[in-house]
């Protein structure tokens, strides 16, 4: 004889599948009457939200807030580097020996960052507790002068250069010994000669102003003439000499006399076809010594020392 099966209501039903879905995490959805919808079940889900990656740049975690990758391009293959900036980018283990850690440069300055082993050259004469570092740009001296003086202090009117220097004294590990101050140096020094006599002292000052871009070395001006005649290349022409109203922002010596007022003992760098008469008229009453700067057998610049960083002149530190 055949079992009877015993007929279920749907209100029934859904009322046995809600207890036997409980232990197994089912949800039932029931439908509304006469809606021809069919029950459907779905397994619950526990859905965390997406937490945010953590964006890390060149310097790492912890840098964050000195960390300025993205601000420009760092380059790592030559066919990425716009052509202009080629033979530039082909030196730079010579400007940053570190330049494969991230450092950044922007356009300027690639072609104004001071070779690295210049800057350390420098900054062994310049050893001194306060040092101010007048147009530190993207930081080549800055870092070499943080290595050898108590605290640097450093300006540029770029804050996009200032966060570069920052940037790079953090992958050589000295970013805490230097002040980073946007500024206009002109505007800085006349402020600072106001200050009480309680100021802090600055020891040495580091002057490597812009010398009027990429073209200097092959720019025969003086006043605004062109020596020589039209269409004939003059000896001046070839080797021509660079004359201290070209530097920026304001003419070379009455840059040298502002800042004298605030130290006597100068560092001050300049190409190396500088008139050297007009660099001994800055200080006519005192010794001045020029070195020059080479990378192998290469004339890069000069650097002028004033003051007590003469050499046979330390009693005037």
């Amino acid at each position: 004889m055949p079992t009877k099966r015993k007929a279920v209501g749907l209100a029934s039903f859904v009322s046995l599948l809600k207890e036997s879905s409980e232990s197994d995490g089912i949800s039932v959805s029931v439908p509304a009457r006469g809606s021809g919808s069919e029950i459907s079940a779905s397994p619950k889900r526990h859905v965390r939200p997406l937490k945010k990656k953590k964006q890390v740049g060149l310097l790492g975690e912890g840098y964050e807030g000195i960390d300025a990758t993205g601000m420009v391009p760092f380059y790592q293959q030559a066919s990425d580097v716009p052509r202009q900036l080629q033979k530039y980018f082909a030196q730079r283990l010579r400007f940053f020996s570190l330049y494969p850690e991230g450092c950044l440069l922007d356009e300027e300055g690639w072609y104004s960052v001071t070779p690295e082993r210049i800057a350390d050259q420098i900054a062994d004469r310049c050893r001194c507790d306060t040092i101010l570092d007048a147009f530190c740009g993207v930081g080549g001296n800055a870092i070499a002068l943080a290595k050898t003086c108590e605290r640097v202090v450093a300006l540029d009117t770029s804050p996009v250069r200032l966060a570069l220097a920052r940037h790079n004294a953090a992958i050589y590990g000295v970013e805490s010994r230097i002040e980073f101050i946007l500024a206009d140096y002109v505007s800085f020094a006349k402020a600072y000669n106001m200050l009480s006599p309680h100021r802090r002292t600055l020891d040495v000052v580091f002057l490597s102003p812009p010398w009027g871009g990429p073209e200097y070395i092959s720019s025969p001006k003086k006043n605004g003439a062109t020596i020589g005649k039209v269409g004939e290349e003059t000896e001046a022409e070839r080797h021509p000499v660079f004359h201290l109203d070209s530097i920026l922002p304001i003419h070379g010596s009455d840059l040298f006399t502002l800042t004298s007022t605030i130290s006597s003992n100068i560092a001050y760098y300049l190409p190396r076809n500088v008139d050297l008469q007009e660099v001994a008229a800055l200080s006519p009453k005192d010794k001045v010594e020029v070195e020059e700067e080479w990378m192998g057998d290469k004339l890069k610049a000069v650097t002028c020392y004033y003051g007590g960083l003469v050499a046979g002149q330390d009693h005037l530190f």
